[in-house]
């Protein structure tokens, strides 16, 4: 066996810097010299809307979510209201005849233009119950049409597939801003097999710009809504300025997608978009949020009634989402759902504050 190495002591040699050139003067003996170009070091701008993950996860869900056309279902209240508009009906022809009848009387060139006048109340009576009735059966064929979409892109069923997008190709029709659209689609029709891809397509080229208008359409209501909120002194003219904006907006989204609902159409989805936002809870906003949005950022840049018109133009937002899914004749499914996330910055900045 070999001895153990005993402990030993080694010198290390320290390296030599490198040698510089004639006349350049040594590290030791340089002087500091200015920068001339030097890096301005900023502080991180303070985002406002910087919400802590609760808040980031109530604000998500203060985004309603889509929403289903109600199915029709016998109701009493329908039924009342239908017998009593009979009731109505016959009391006005029964006030209408005695009224003729008692002009005849008296002159007969009165009870003549008495009949004419009731002669085109009549025809007029009749021509919007006409129109009423096409805008319902509209309505409700938009809706129809959006169970197909979803029904063919979820079974992959090429011949329904075919059939939906004929029918949104027909109501696309009265739209120019789908005339590109239509025009790629029929060149590519032939060439799509799969049912979901047909539909897919079909909903990018034809909804994709009608999606990006009426954003902007929910986006300018909003900010119109916050502006007039927040200098309004009544809180009676905040509530109906902002009934009056948001009947607006869902007539609006309604006539951009071809839907053009009429009077008892529109007044039947403006129901239907109400009971929807609560039904699913999404009305009000949290105490955590307001308090997150209006008290620890927005306080510090705008003042209380500035604050409240934000929030104001948030629920102005959720209601142009829910309209939204009910006009729109296709679900969402290429594209992207627009959620409240998409506008809260923009009503931010109304207030002076950026986010950066």
């Amino acid at each position: 066996m070999t001895e153990p190495r005993k402990p030993a002591a080694f010198r290390l040699e320290t390296p030599q810097p490198a040698a510089h050139k004639t006349g350049s003067a040594s590290p030791q003996s340089r002087r500091p010299a200015a920068i001339k170009d030097a890096a301005v070091i900023t502080p991180a701008a303070i985002d406002v809307f910087d919400l802590d993950p609760a808040a980031a996860d109530e604000l998500d869900a203060l985004t309603p979510p889509p929403a289903l056309a109600q199915k029709r279902r016998f109701s009493f209240a329908s039924l009342l209201t239908g017998a009593l508009g009979i009731l109505l009906s016959l009391a006005l022809g029964l006030w209408a005849d005695n009224l003729i009848r008692t002009l005849f009387e008296r002159a007969p060139w009165l009870g003549w233009l008495a009949l004419g006048v009731t002669i085109l109340a009549f025809f007029a009576l009749v021509a919007i119950v006409i129109r009423e009735g096409l805008a319902l059966r509209r309505l409700a064929s938009v809706q129809n049409l959006r169970d197909e979409a979803a029904k063919a892109a979820i079974t992959n069923d090429a011949r329904t597939a075919k059939v939906a997008v004929g029918k949104l190709v027909a109501i696309a029709e009265t739209l120019p801003a789908t005339a590109k659209g239509r025009a790629l689609l029929h060149d590519l029709r032939d060439d799509v097999i799969d049912g979901r891809d047909l539909i897919r397509l079909s909903e990018t080229e034809l909804l994709r710009p009608l999606d990006r208008q009426a954003r902007d359409m929910i986006l300018a209501a909003s900010k119109r809504v916050s502006i007039v909120t927040a200098v309004s002194p009544r809180a009676l003219v905040d509530i109906g300025y902002v009934v009056f904006e948001s009947a607006r907006l869902i007539r609006r989204l309604s006539e951009l997608y071809g839907g053009r609902p009429g009077t008892l159409g529109f007044l039947r989805l403006t129901r239907n978009v109400i009971a929807h936002l609560a039904v699913t809870g999404t009305v009000a906003m949290g105490d955590s949020i307001i308090q997150q949005l209006v008290g620890h950022g927005l306080a510090a840049k705008l003042s209380a009634r500035l604050g409240e018109g934000v929030i104001n133009g948030l629920m102005t937002a959720r209601i142009g989402i829910s309209a939204m899914d009910m006009v729109r004749p296709f679900p969402f499914d290429a594209e992207k759902r627009p959620g409240i996330g998409d506008f809260i910055g923009d009503l931010g900045r109304i207030g002076g504050v950026k986010k950066e």
